[in-house]
């Protein structure tokens, strides 16, 4: 599974992740963490791999599913 940790948000304390595994690709936002009242880079890289592996089994199981990307009106 491959994992990209978008920008961090000051104002929500969190990062968006998109996780992809082949053609399915799920985002959600992780709260970070912090230290110091600043954003730890390297600790909330290890709490989005611990998500990852949750993230992995919901995949394997059919929990999380690919779903077509929604329809807009022109």
């Amino acid at each position: 599974m491959q994992t990209e940790i978008g920008p961090y948000n000051p104002d929500t304390r969190t990062v968006p992740v998109t996780f992809t595994a082949g053609k399915l690709v799920h985002e959600r936002t992780i709260n970070a963490c912090l230290k110091d009242g600043g954003y730890d880079q390297a600790a909330t890289a290890d709490r989005v791999a611990q998500v990852a592996r949750g993230v992995a089994v919901k995949m394997d199981l059919g929990v999380i599913i690919d779903r077509p990307a929604p329809v807009t009106a022109e």
